[in-house]
């Protein structure tokens, strides 16, 4: 049985517990995993305090440093969702300015709260998607059944032509319409009926769209935009249009429906501005390039320290204003990396440094962690590879010769070469298995093994040649 990653509250995880669960899809970066279980558990420790000291304590910001494809990025996502929190990774650079071009900083904060919106809709979702379907089936059973002259279909009352009061169905006639609903639902269900074109009323939105144009693109104004449209789809209400439709889409479109009429989106907006603010994680990759001493061999030159004295009220907490009001971001927890094969963490401006306090350094990987990279984790390469070919009638395995083999020369091309990590391994596999790719199903099926002459006959004349694996490798 697939193993998954355990889900609990809000970082319930016990440090050493989030360290296992990380331990299943990254190899080594013991340091790194220890300070990201310690932030989450700190998380967790502050939401028990009922003192007031609960609001300054701060979350303790992280600083990763190793070179790239060593597991930096891949720590923070299976974090965040260990944690069920709301996440976003983005490039320090998008904000290097030119004159200034390049987002608003503040933008990563609405970006984080669009993403927490989608996160908590979708939970709730779950949760009235069987009372949405059952809802949206009714609305289909009471077209596709005919009712008799001045019967409603499902009621179970009639109406009496000379008097106003409702007249109950004889007994048989009730439990004729209730056999018959019960037929056709069972059909409905099993997709018996999905080519049978009905008429159905779908509501079209009429709210005219309000934007403004900044210079970073289009933003949110400063008042609660969502609100304004909604009061503007208040005084313009949508119009309802007769369509001919088949019974699947009906489904569909009605599902649709019945959700938007469950779900309370001012509740959900609620909840994901606290899930923001409360649990919220940033990673800002790349921030070395973003240090003052970092040089680019081409390209115009941009204010580095402007962007790092942008970046800063965020990381220290500040406010921001959304569609969806006002968000403090005191306590969301930033995790800031980069290669630092330039520059330094010392480059960056001392107000930044400090707002960091938590510093670790990742190791470079061996040929011993390639091969664990190949074979351990849930998420494995050839583990992936097997899974995508099997689909087709191939089973492929891999001797361990041949294993140790894909991870010595992943070692050695990085040595030569840019080293990029784990990545050098995709780049490696993707060569291997080209003609097996390729091939399958027409000209493969079976059972395939991947052995050390094999490798050697792929890979060898390729890293003997300088000049062409440093294209192709």
């Amino acid at each position: 049985m697939k193993e998954e990653v355990i889900l609990l509250p809000r970082g319930e995880h016990t440090p050493d517990e989030t360290v296992v669960e990380l331990d299943k899809f990254i190899i080594g970066q013991h340091l790194a995993k220890r300070a990201v279980a310690i932030a989450l558990r700190n998380r967790y420790r502050r939401r028990l305090i009922k003192e007031q000291i609960k609001e300054d304590i701060r979350p303790k910001n992280i600083l990763m440093m190793g070179p790239t494809g060593v597991g930096k990025t891949e720590i923070a996502r299976r974090l965040a969702q260990m944690a069920n929190a709301p996440f976003l990774k983005i490039e320090a650079t998008k904000f290097t300015e030119v004159g200034y071009v390049g987002r608003d900083v503040d933008s990563m904060v609405r970006d984080l709260v669009e993403l927490s919106i989608r996160m908590v809709r979708s939970q709730k979702l779950a949760s009235v998607a069987p009372k949405a379907t059952e809802r949206a089936e009714d609305r289909i059973l009471e077209i596709l059944l005919p009712s008799p002259s001045g019967k409603h279909p499902l009621s179970g009352f009639e109406k009496d032509s000379s008097e106003s009061e409702q007249v109950p169905m004889s007994t048989k006639e009730n439990g004729f319409m209730k056999s018959t609903r019960e037929k056709f639902l069972s059909k409905l269900r099993a997709g018996e009926l999905d080519d049978k074109v009905v008429e159905i009323d779908v509501t079209e939105s009429v709210t005219p769209m309000v934007e403004v144009i900044s210079q970073s693109g289009v933003e949110e104004m400063g008042f609660n935009l969502q609100g304004f449209q909604n009061m503007l789809g208040n005084m313009f209400p949508g119009k309802r249009k007769r369509r001919k439709v088949k019974v699947a889409e009906a489904k569909e479109i009605l599902f649709h429906e019945e959700v938007a009429r469950l779900l309370d989106q001012e509740e959900i907006q609620r909840e994901a501005v606290t899930l923001v603010e409360e649990s919220g994680i940033i990673f800002l990759d790349e921030i070395d390039k973003i240090a003052s001493s970092y040089q680019t061999k081409s390209g115009p030159d941009v204010s580095r320290e402007g962007v790092q004295r942008d970046l800063l009220p965020l990381v220290e907490g500040t406010t921001v204003l959304t569609k969806y009001g006002v968000i403090r971001t005191d306590h969301i927890l930033f995790i800031a990396a980069g290669a630092f094969n330039v520059s330094k963490p010392s480059d960056l401006i001392p107000e930044l440094q400090g707002r960091f306090p938590i510093r670790v350094e990742l190791e470079k990987l061996t040929a011993q962690d390639f091969r664990r990279i190949l074979t351990e984790p849930q998420n494995a390469l050839i583990k992936q590879y097997q899974a995508l070919l099997k689909v087709e009638g191939v089973q492929l395995s891999f001797s361990s010769l041949a294993i140790d083999r894909i991870s010595e020369i992943a070692q050695e091309v990085n040595s030569i070469q840019e080293n990029i990590g784990a990545r050098r391994l995709h780049t490696i596999m993707e060569r291997l298995l080209d003609e097996i790719s390729f091939n399958t199903p027409q000209k493969i099926q079976g059972c395939i093994e991947i052995e050390l002459d094999t490798v050697e006959k792929v890979l060898t004349p390729l890293l003997k040649d300088q000049d062409l694996a440093r294209f192709i490798l």
